[in-house]
């Protein structure tokens, strides 16, 4: 399997362990309603939950563009080296929201943005 396809797995698992550190340790969480429970928290909980779904909105933008980069028969190794800076991008924005660095998250989203529409810049333009 192509290395871009495990990134596309590992971002995929991104929302669950952000979402994880939201709901940790935590006796009082509610499964009947966790909205409305992530809501109600607060600081790192709060952020973790945000990272969670930004996670989730970026997904599918990033998966398409490797499929359609792969379909398209780009170049591997720029799929490949793309796909790992999304990831590592992702990692970085995840680490910089939990920190409460703003900025820093910002440049991160942009950079695993960016390497998105690489993707597409591959897939339309070859490599």
């Amino acid at each position: 399997m192509p290395l871009a396809f495990w990134c596309i797995l590992i971002a995929g698992i991104l929302p669950v362990l952000t979402i994880g550190i939201a709901k940790a340790g935590r006796r009082d969480f509610d499964n009947a309603e966790p909205r409305a429970w992530l809501e109600q928290q607060q600081g790192l909980r709060r952020r973790a939950d945000y990272a969670h779904r930004n996670h989730f909105e970026a997904f599918p933008f990033f998966a398409v563009a490797v499929l359609a980069a792969t379909q398209l028969d780009a170049d591997p190794f720029y799929i490949d080296a793309l796909a790992i800076v999304f990831v590592l991008a992702r990692l970085a924005y995840t680490a910089f929201y939990l920190a409460d660095k703003p900025s820093l998250r910002s440049v991160a989203w942009f950079v695993g943005y960016a390497s998105v529409l690489g993707l597409f810049g591959v897939a339309a333009f070859g490599s």
